[in-house]
């Protein structure tokens, strides 16, 4: 993977040892099988990757519906 701030690449075991993180856990950031990550966790790999903590943990576009979420959208007349 690319180091957008600097332009280095890293594998998964080189940005671990330059971040202090698992590889475990950035592989599975990479994969898409996790999504977030401990506060300290993610500070230690945006400074690693020199880009702002929103650049890997950008909050979704749109929110999903849960249970609390009317199952319609609130425009619709009745």
């Amino acid at each position: 993977m690319k180091h957008p701030g600097r332009g280095t690449p890293f594998g998964y075991d080189s940005l671990a040892e330059a971040s202090g993180c698992g590889r475990g856990l950035i592989e599975k950031l990479a994969t898409g099988r996790q999504d977030s990550a401990d506060i300290a966790d993610a500070h230690s790999l945006v400074e690693a990757l020199g880009v702002a903590l929103l650049v890997l943990f950008a909050p979704k576009a749109s929110p999903e519906l849960d249970d609390s979420s009317p199952e319609t959208p609130p425009t619709e007349k009745e």
